[in-house]
């Protein structure tokens, strides 16, 4: 039986960004602390560190593979490929702008809040994640497959494809995702819906176990 709070709405809080921030040229594994950056074009910060830091990008390629996340604040960015994947993230703002790719697989996440942005195709499979906000976002392709999410909301979303295969949700709240298409709804197991959605998946639902629907 689902409990009377659920679903819990995520915590989430503002990076702590400090008054004054010295200018960091972006390095592969550098420890990058009160630092303000700007990328463009490729730009290689694998296993990097970076705590309490303020980024723009207008770039083709980031990559943030193992990188380390604390404090940090994504604003206006425009990015073809954003990799951030096996990384560890505590507190991560991305606001405005438009991104291609973003790869959070495998990802390990504390605090994260995507905000009017626009992404082509955002991957969390296989990511661990908890307390996860969007807000006023447009995912054409959301793959969440295997993943584990908790104390999750969408509010005001739209979606063309879903696939939540595998996926593992605890107070997961989908009812401002506006989506076409789930590819399979068995993995909507421990999500919120409102009833206008139930009925529009309701022929998967039926299929999903067993049911077959004829006038």
């Amino acid at each position: 039986m689902p409990r009377s709070d659920s679903p819990a709405p995520p915590r989430v809080s503002a990076p702590d960004i400090p008054p004054h921030l010295a200018d960091a040229a972006p390095a592969r594994s550098a420890d990058l602390l009160a630092a303000r950056l700007e990328f463009a074009g490729t730009v290689d910060l694998a296993y990097v560190s970076l705590e309490q830091c303020v980024i723009a990008a207008d770039a083709d390629g980031v990559d943030l593979v193992g990188a380390t996340i604390l404090d940090v604040e994504m604003t206006r960015v425009r990015i073809a490929s954003l990799s951030l994947r096996n990384s560890g993230i505590r507190r991560l703002r991305i606001s405005g702008g438009r991104i291609g790719t973003l790869d959070l697989s495998g990802a390990r996440i504390d605090e994260l809040e995507l905000r009017d942005l626009r992404v082509d195709y955002l991957n969390l499979g296989g990511a661990k994640g908890t307390d996860l906000l969007f807000a006023g976002c447009t995912i054409r392709t959301l793959d969440m497959p295997q993943a584990e999410l908790t104390r999750v909301l969408f509010d005001d979303c739209r979606s063309d494809e879903i696939d939540p295969r595998g996926l593992r949700a605890s107070d997961v709240d989908l009812r401002g995702l506006d989506a076409i298409a789930f590819t399979d709804t068995n993995g909507l197991r421990g999500t919120t819906l409102t009833t206008f959605q139930v009925q529009q998946l309701a022929p998967a639902l039926a299929a999903g176990v067993g049911i077959q629907v004829a006038d």
